[in-house]
């Protein structure tokens, strides 16, 4: 019998959203996905204890007072971990751009030329890396720039068709909806418990997925933050879905058979563009995706604050 995961790489890319190198040994994902509170995590594991010497003694060379060299170990750390489980995936690793940045176009353009000049320093080629930034309109409009020069963006933290839209104006090369996080988000609003059909972090990608295809957008649509084997298989067959060790082990040891779920459409129409005006309107008319944006930026930045701090008594 064939595994639920097996089943699904026939239909979906699997990305493994971890920095475990022993998952990503074990469960082959196509891609892998960080963002700083994976990068944290790693601090703790043995696979990256030379990986943070080699940042640590870097750093210790670079100029600047304590702050700016500590900022400078932190971006550096989650690039070289970055680089390590590009010698795990064949595909693409995505590397975020720090949260604080989220709001400031230029410098965010300014952060994500210096990750993909650190991947090209340590051998690893721009083809091979994702860009993350939050899905603000500043963050966006940062991916508009980098797309042009041939920097591929991952636009994550995504829970609004207009965030979504605005990203496939911007000719962003992927997004990355948040599921799981919209589920908690409406069961704690509303005391509901959602079946995977009614899950309105389920129907949230649904309805951008339809939308892309249906307009012939090429931006690569990514579900993540699942809570549930139930929920990424209500999304079998979305171009990419990045899943946590814990479940795609899940979906290893189960055989239950499931069926494809969305569909590729022949485009039917042709896309309206999202103004900024609209945008900003769409997403102060939504609590929970206005709510949501803000608390996953927040807890970016708080744990690049942590990353940093850890490192603070290395680098003196």
């Amino acid at each position: 019998m064939t595994s639920q995961l097996d089943a699904l790489r026939e239909m979906t890319v699997v990305v493994a959203d971890t920095s475990d190198i022993d998952a990503v040994r074990r469960l082959k994902p196509t891609d892998c996905t960080t963002n700083p509170s994976i990068v944290l995590k790693a601090m703790e594991m043995a696979d990256f204890a030379s990986t943070i010497d080699d940042a640590v003694t870097w750093g210790k060379t670079q100029p600047g007072d304590a702050d700016t060299r500590l900022t400078a170990v932190a971006d550096r750390l989650a690039t070289a971990v970055g680089v390590t489980l590009t010698g795990l995936v064949p595909g693409r690793v995505s590397t975020e751009v720090d949260a604080s940045l989220s709001f400031d176009t230029i410098g965010s353009v300014t952060r994500a030329r210096a990750i993909i000049a650190d991947y090209a320093e340590m051998g690893v080629d721009r083809s091979r890396v994702l860009v993350k930034l939050a899905a603000t309109w500043e963050g966006i409009r940062a991916a508009e720039i980098l797309q042009a020069e041939g920097i591929d963006c991952n636009l994550t933290l995504v829970f609004h068709l207009a965030q979504a839209r605005a990203c496939a104006d911007a000719g962003v090369f992927l997004i990355s909806p948040f599921v799981g996080r919209i589920t908690d988000w409406y069961t704690k609003s509303t005391g509901t418990t959602y079946t995977p059909e009614t899950d309105p972090g389920v129907l949230s990608v649904r309805e951008i997925y339809a939308y892309y295809k249906s307009n012939g957008i090429k931006t690569v649509v990514m579900g993540a933050s699942f809570r549930s084997t139930a929920q990424i298989l209500a999304l079998a067959g979305c171009d990419r879905l990045t899943i946590s060790p814990a479940l795609l082990q899940g979906l290893a040891g189960s055989e239950e058979p499931f069926t494809r779920q969305l569909i590729d459409q022949t485009p039917t129409s042709t896309p309206t563009p999202m103004t900024e005006k609209a945008f900003r309107w769409a997403m102060n008319e939504d609590a929970m995706a206005t709510e949501l944006l803000a608390s996953g930026i927040r807890g970016f930045a708080k744990d690049l604050l942590k990353l940093r701090e850890l490192l603070r008594p290395r680098l003196a």
